[in-house]
């Protein structure tokens, strides 16, 4: 690898570090940090570039972020980034990553569908956008049923009681990434997906690429819903009064990145309670003594309906990074309904983790 690199990190709820260097004979040359960044004292920008240059091009994100420390000195002042940060704009400049504007994004909004098709257009979305037969897009889901979705790894008899999910005519699906359980009613959640190019996520760590991918969240609940909301890792969107979504990812051998967040517009905590078994440690470790607490719907926060926020989430969206409206194809759905067919509906791919 030779020649000079490009590479962006816009820190989550902080600011953008852009980092453009050379490489001749694997090592880092003519390094030079810039961005929107606050820093003092001002030769502290020429001590980062000073810091890194002569390192070789092959030095891991903590070694990076521990000689821009060292470099910076203990005088430093750093606002709205820091060395970490640096450094993953470093090793992103390596991968030759791709930017959130260097995509054409599309989004897909259409009317309800039942829970084990929503699983199974995951799927093939996520490949259309890895082999390039469909541009990086946005999902919004519309829930044509109350559901469980289980994590790709969870226990099905572990977090589910069977007799409260067929008291309340629930579905219960599992989906392809990893995480906890997420219980949905129509009208009181809000669901998304991201299909994107791997290249958007190289140079991050998995989880760096959550919050990094959740940012355009964050800006839409701070700026336009005028919700306080954090990244509180690895993949929870919160506030001061509890958690409001949580996010689910999945990195394609093909080579896409899924990523989808689950948001609580309204909540029957009781309900819940009665589908979901969630264990005294799994609440002890978020600190707090009820289920029911943990969460913060957006109705309550906001006052504004479910279709007014997806509204100005959307439209944030396409503020940031544009946004062309766009459909399934018939070739898409005719795939994801094979696939229910041959995977998400039966029962050994929901039991596959009895």
């Amino acid at each position: 690898m030779g020649g000079t690199v490009h590479g962006e990190y816009k820190v989550p709820g902080g600011k953008l570090v852009v980092v453009d260097l050379d490489v001749e004979d694997g090592m880092l040359r003519d390094v030079r940090v810039s961005g929107d960044f606050f820093l003092e004292p001002d030769e502290a920008l020429e001590r980062m570039d000073a810091a890194l240059t002569g390192l070789p091009a092959s030095t891991d994100a903590r070694v990076l972020a521990e000689r821009v420390e060292a470099g910076l000195g203990p005088n430093a002042v750093l606002l709205g980034f820091s060395p970490q940060a640096v450094a993953v704009a470093v090793r992103r400049a390596l991968a030759r990553a791709s930017e959130w504007h260097d995509h054409d994004w599309h989004l897909i909004h259409e009317g309800p569908q039942e829970p084990t098709l929503h699983m199974a257009l995951d799927e093939v979305l996520a490949r259309e956008v890895a082999t390039e037969n469909r541009p990086p897009t946005l999902r919004i889901w519309e829930w044509g049923a109350p559901a469980v979705v289980i994590g790709s790894f969870q226990s099905l008899r572990n977090e589910v009681d069977p007799e409260g999910a067929r008291r309340h005519g629930i579905t219960v699906v599992r989906r392809i990434s990893g995480g906890g359980a997420m219980f949905i009613e129509p009208g009181n959640t809000i669901t998304y997906s991201l299909y994107a190019p791997a290249s958007l996520v190289d140079g991050l760590s998995f989880a760096d690429s959550y919050a990094y991918l959740d940012d355009w969240v964050l800006g839409a609940l701070n700026e336009d819903l005028g919700v306080k909301a954090w990244y509180q890792p690895l993949n929870d969107i919160t506030s001061d009064g509890g958690k409001i979504a949580g996010a689910a990812q999945k990195r394609l051998a093909t080579g896409a990145v899924l990523h989808h967040v689950t948001m609580a517009y309204d909540i029957d905590a009781d309900k819940m309670l009665e589908v979901l078994r969630i264990g005294r440690e799994k609440l002890s470790d978020k600190g707090t003594a009820s289920a029911a607490k943990r969460v913060d719907p957006l109705r309550r926060q906001t006052g504004l309906s479910r279709e007014a926020i997806i509204d100005k989430m959307v439209s944030h969206f396409r503020r940031r990074y544009g946004l062309v409206n766009d459909s399934l194809t018939s070739k898409e759905l005719a795939e994801a309904e094979e696939l229910v067919t041959a995977k998400f509906g039966t029962a050994a791919w929901r039991a596959r983790v009895p």
